[in-house]
């Protein structure tokens, strides 16, 4: 397989950006695609979502469960000795989601509220389930999924790097067979709270490319986004079988 990949990541109506994305490369068909949104404010937030980027990306991918726990482990271990070194970074957390592919396999894993979508046949067939109080309350049946995106309690996480007691990872516990035309989409909830998931499926429709997919999904955001709105980042994959134009 080959692997098209488009980034956009903005601070939104905020200051400082505290979201980070990237993605490496690690042989013609494997990679490693990674975003974290940062929490903790006075600078700690974008600490935080530097450095688990940088974790996340620093080994070689394996299309294996207990890869994607192990990495985001690491990535929660540097955050928390990064606690120690100043005053500003006491508090400093982040979200991670993270997504790797070797040859015809991909899996994938999460803390927090960033998500991961897969798209195949121009459909949503899987995402990830946030570490947030919210989503409790869905899970219990008191809410509707698409609740949690107005609801006044949806910044409040259960899990995320960097917080005390450990951290807490749900990893898509089998691999998954990759087909040409299937599409990832990686955002932060400053992304995914002001696009639905049916206009992420109608862009995709009308895409001819990944960043024209990320492009279409950005106007709408825009056509929402107010105030001090939140920083906001995505991360498109599209798979192409090998052979196919792809960068």
């Amino acid at each position: 397989m080959l692997f098209e990949t488009s980034i956009l990541s903005r601070p939104g109506g905020r200051e400082v950006n505290e979201d980070a994305a990237n993605w490496r490369a690690c042989a013609p068909d494997s990679a490693i695609w990674v975003l974290a949104d940062g929490l903790g404010g006075h600078g700690g937030g974008e600490v935080a979502s530097q450095r688990a980027v940088e974790t996340l990306l620093a080994a070689d991918p394996a299309a294996e469960p207990a890869w994607i726990a192990d990495r985001i482990q690491a990535a929660h271990e540097r955050i928390v000795a990064g606690q120690n070194e100043t005053f500003e970074l006491r508090n400093m957390h982040t979200t991670a989601v993270l997504l790797a592919a070797v040859g015809e396999r991909a899996v994938w894993g999460h803390c927090g509220d960033s998500r991961l979508y897969l798209f195949r046949g121009g459909q949503l067939v899987e995402q990830t389930i946030d570490h947030s109080y919210v989503q409790t309350k869905v899970d219990a049946g008191d809410l509707q999924p698409r609740e949690i995106r107005f609801h006044e309690d949806r910044n409040r996480l259960l899990a995320s790097l960097g917080m005390s007691g450990g951290v807490r990872v749900t990893v898509r516990p089998e691999p998954l067979a990759l087909q040409p035309g299937d599409a990832f989409l990686l955002a932060s909830d400053g992304f995914w709270e002001l696009v639905l998931e049916t206009e992420m499926e109608v862009e995709l429709a009308k895409a001819p490319s990944a960043e024209s997919w990320i492009a279409g999904m950005h106007t709408r955001l825009m056509s929402r986004a107010e105030g001090e709105y939140d920083n906001y980042t995505a991360v498109a994959v599209w798979v192409h079988a090998g052979g196919e134009q792809a960068q």
